[in-house]
């Protein structure tokens, strides 16, 4: 039986940049957009030969925003794909995209090549929400392209929402939320804003709301997810049964992944790779930096207790080689407050443990640090 891979396909160009953003893209840059793909073709042709005992199950076009590189360029890099790896028939191929760019001619052509998930950048049902994310669609757009989406026959449909936005109250959130469900997606993503420093949106010292109400903003959040019928899965995503993320799941179960373009990232054969954040510099040729000082034990508690599976001790000392009663012992007296759930071998955070994510990793993280 052969291994199983995910491909990352990173797109870094968008029809503007948002004012949050701190992915690479370009805006505009259509003159580059040929070149980029002829690039990219011939990347993943080159990695093909090291990939012969893989079979891909998922592959994920990241941006950026894909759907402005059109419908026929994807197509040309999926055709790639297909005559260069094992693609299985059942793999999970998503797309990212802004309502904007998806024009019916778009989504029809994705999907006659193969695409069978798309995930929809929307981020909020109020315009005037939008406009100052720097978005450069409308929530009626958004509607509009998502029933074009379903009309042109797709099945498997994620949306983005942002909370936790400058101004915004409890009541606007929930107003987005229900505005979101009532689209009727698989899935949706939802992200607390982060602002980082160097966009202009960061330059711009927003004021966010205090700390309690963001806190009350993401367990309201949760607590309407849940009574819709969508499994918290991950700490921001939720998904309807068997429609989680497969290609993100492979991030957080340490699965092998191969990323082509700017600043994409990639973990294949026991290696960390990424490569530079600079179309010029991967257009030129530039070799991916490599991280062989990774400790996949502490990585693998990072990453599982992310997610409602949580870490399993079994797998933890099977795999790892490690002793989990250091891990135990930091996560034991969290059951108490309501931040820990342990069902046999396995230990979860709660809700509410999600929201304090970052301290109790800490902890943990402390707590088998002498065994490092």
């Amino acid at each position: 039986m052969k291994n199983k891979l995910g491909l990352y396909v990173h797109i870094p160009f968008c029809a503007a940049k948002c004012a949050y953003c701190d992915f690479y893209s370009l805006a505009g840059a259509q003159d580059r957009w040929e070149e980029y793909t002829a690039a990219l073709c011939d990347r993943i042709r080159i990695w093909s030969a090291r990939c012969a005992g893989y079979e891909v199950d998922t592959v994920y076009f990241g941006g950026g925003t894909p759907s402005v590189l059109g419908a026929d360029r994807l197509t040309a890099i999926l055709r790639t794909i297909r005559e260069n790896y094992v693609l299985l028939d059942d793999a999970e191929i998503t797309c990212e995209a802004n309502p904007d760019s998806m024009t019916d001619g778009f989504l029809t052509g994705i999907r006659e090549a193969g695409v069978n998930r798309l995930s929809m950048g929307i981020q909020s049902a109020d315009d005037g929400e939008l406009r100052q994310l720097g978005r450069i669609h409308t929530f009626a757009q958004a509607q509009d392209a998502f029933a074009r989406a379903r009309a042109a026959g797709f099945a498997n449909l994620s949306v983005d929402l942002m909370y936790a936005l400058p101004g915004q109250t409890m009541d606007g959130l929930r107003h987005s939320i229900r505005a979101l469900l009532a689209l009727q997606p698989e899935h949706l993503s939802c992200y607390g804003l982060t602002v980082e420093p160097d966009t202009p949106l960061g330059r711009s010292h927003p004021v966010l709301p205090e700390d309690d109400t963001q806190a009350d903003m993401y367990l309201m959040l949760c607590e309407e997810l849940r009574a819709a019928g969508y499994e918290h899965y991950e700490i921001s995503n939720f998904a309807r049964p068997s429609f989680r993320s497969r290609h993100n799941s492979r991030y957080w179960r340490q699965e092998d992944y191969l990323g082509f373009g700017p600043g994409a990232h990639s973990d294949f054969g026991g290696k960390r790779l990424e490569a530079p954040r600079s179309l010029d510099r991967w257009l030129s040729g530039e070799l991916l930096e490599e991280d062989t000082d990774i400790d996949r034990a502490a990585e693998y508690l990072m990453l599982a207790l992310r997610t409602s599976d949580g870490v399993d001790s079994e797998r933890y000392q099977t795999v790892f080689r490690r002793d989990f009663a250091p891990v135990e012992q930091a996560l034991r007296p969290l059951i108490t407050a309501g931040y820990v759930q342990n069902r046999g071998r396995r230990w979860s955070l709660t809700e509410s443990g999600f929201l304090l994510s970052n301290p109790i990793l800490v902890s943990v993280l402390e707590a088998v640090e002498p065994e490092n």
